[in-house]
């Protein structure tokens, strides 16, 4: 699973680079081909479609359907999430907080998540190595 994850973010790079240099009447013929190639496209396609359903605005829930967490240092309000076919494609979130405050009144953190914290703001996917611990 490594190997291909590997494969495909490599994949995944070369496309996005590509994807603005090459005419598209030059590309097409390699497009109808049964390249393995074109299935790493396909799947690459289908992640950031994905992707984009989850936005500002969505809940905690509805990212955990497309996104797992990641190891490392994180908040109720801020944490980075791995795609579920791929940890190293990463996407760091920030979250409003619901049903209850963040802090407590003293100011400290209020760990406890909930699935209905709303997303305030998410970056775009990147590649990284997994944070494990």
């Amino acid at each position: 699973m490594l190997k291909r994850c590997s494969l495909l973010l490599v994949v995944m790079t070369v496309l996005v680079a590509a994807e603005n240099t090459v005419p598209a009447h030059l590309d097409a013929p390699r497009r109808q081909s049964s390249d393995p190639a074109d299935d790493h496209s396909r799947w690459v396609a289908r992640f950031l479609e994905q992707m984009e359903t989850i936005k500002v605005g969505s809940t905690r829930r509805d990212l955990l359907k497309v996104f797992t967490t990641e190891g490392g240092l994180s908040t109720r309000t801020w944490r980075t999430y791995v795609y579920l076919e791929c940890r190293n494609i990463k996407v760091d979130v920030e979250f409003e907080a619901v049903g209850s405050p963040s802090r407590d009144d003293s100011g400290k953190l209020d760990p406890t998540e909930s699935y209905d914290d709303v997303i305030t703001k998410i970056s775009r996917p990147y590649i990284a190595r997994s944070i494990m611990d």
